[in-house]
């Protein structure tokens, strides 16, 4: 019988950031390992190092960086285990991962700024984009479903975008300033 404490299991929030993360980390720690399988491995012991320290996560902060803080030590573990060197240098693979964190944070800064923005459109154009990326969507179906040509709708989806993206785009530049 194991006496040892177990922590608390995570919260459905943490499980979830770590599903929607694994595409993600995956690239992240192929970029430093560069082998698929030992790709999968890394990744496996990151997710069982994010499962243990769940508790120790501030909810507050971004998880991305953090996740991947883990997974960068995880595959420096595994060149040690290993006994192979990495293709490149710790301060290198280091200089890698900080910049790989730092587009993460930007990724996520964007992200939210999108959702933001999204809410703030009409409904009706807020369910035209909706529509246009569902799988399979086409255009001329949907200019079809609403009596307009192609041409029409295409613009129409053009404008709603560049208002989107001006939106973003104002989004995160108040974000880098705060």
């Amino acid at each position: 019988m194991n006496d040892a404490i177990q922590p608390p299991p995570p919260s459905a929030d943490f499980l979830a950031q770590v599903t929607q993360a694994q595409r993600s980390m995956y690239a992240f720690i192929l970029s430093l390992v560069w082998r698929p399988a030992d790709a999968d491995d890394v990744l496996q012991e990151t997710n069982l190092v994010l499962w243990r320290k769940a508790a120790e996560f501030d909810a507050r902060q971004n998880f991305m960086p953090w996740a991947l803080r883990i997974a960068q030590l995880q595959a420096m573990a595994h060149f040690k285990k290993q006994r192979r060197r990495p293709l490149l240098d710790d301060g290198l693979l280091s200089r890698l991962a900080e910049e790989s964190i730092a587009e993460q944070d930007e990724i996520n800064v964007r992200r939210q700024a999108l959702s933001s923005c999204l809410q703030k459109l009409s409904e009706d154009h807020r369910t035209l984009i909706a529509k246009r990326y569902e799988p399979e969507a086409s255009v001329n179906e949907m200019a079809s479903e609403r009596g307009i040509s192609p041409k029409s709708l295409s613009e129409k989806l053009r404008r709603i975008r560049a208002l989107l993206l001006e939106c973003v785009d104002r989004t995160v530049a108040v974000e880098m300033r705060e």
